[in-house]
């Protein structure tokens, strides 16, 4: 089945079928699945929920709990997890959100997973839910490729891959004409110590999500129309 099948299945089903959906992601750095989230907010027409961003915007607006994480943020510690979750619940009652969502960058721990529960819990009520954790599954090796070779614009936030989507204009990109620069963190030491991090804290959450039956694995290997096209398989099936 090719993407525009997909596309046509998802669709097309029939009203009765559609309920609440809620989406997460899971996958270490660099596997593609902020790309994927994006593609599939805008296909779906459900708000993109980015933890960071969430936090940034309420430190910026300077509300109760964005004065509170920046007293964390200041001191160089983590934010507490009740006070995440607590962001996340308000963003996740909202409106926006009542036939679904597509949350990035949470939960990142097993105990913020049982706290997600708790608050679609407590949002969703009797509401009949379809819930996917999607895992991005990518060799190591090709991950710490993809970062080293990672480009972005500093002025319109695009990224680029020297190898996987190189610009028409080395070094340029291709919306703004601006110069691409490299994130400092974008190095093979740091990439490998970011994916200990990650397979520490992180990884766990995929036996987590296996155990609840609601995992779905994607090969994340591959370019983005091909990785798109497994992902609307998931999320048909």
């Amino acid at each position: 089945m090719n993407i525009v099948d997909n596309e046509k299945t998802y669709l097309n089903l029939e009203k009765s079928d559609i309920m609440k959906k809620e989406f997460i992601f899971l996958g270490p750095p660099a596997c593609g699945k902020g790309t994927q989230t994006t593609k599939l907010a805008e296909f779906l027409g459900f708000p993109h929920v980015d933890t960071g961003s969430l936090l940034r915007a309420e430190i910026a607006k300077g509300t109760p709990n964005g004065l509170i994480a920046k007293s964390f943020i200041d001191k160089g510690n983590l934010v507490p997890v009740e006070l995440v979750g607590s962001i996340i619940k308000d963003r996740l009652s909202q409106d926006d959100c009542k036939d679904g969502y597509i949350l990035d960058g949470y939960p990142r721990s097993v105990e913020q997973a049982d706290m997600l529960d708790v608050i679609n819990s407590e949002i969703n009520g009797d509401t009949k839910v379809d819930f996917h954790a999607i895992y991005f599954d990518l060799n190591q090796d090709v991950l710490i490729s993809r970062i080293v070779n990672r480009r972005s614009c500093p002025i319109c936030g695009e990224i680029y891959n020297l190898k996987f989507k190189p610009t028409k204009v080395e070094g340029i990109c291709d919306k703004c004409g601006t110069a691409l620069t490299q994130r400092k963190d974008d190095t093979e030491e740091i990439a490998k110590a970011r994916f200990e991090t990650y397979f520490h804290e992180t990884a766990p959450l995929i036996e987590y999500y296996k155990n609840k039956g609601t995992l779905r694995t994607i090969n994340a290997d591959g370019s983005i129309d091909e990785v798109w096209e497994r992902l609307l398989e998931v999320i048909n099936d």
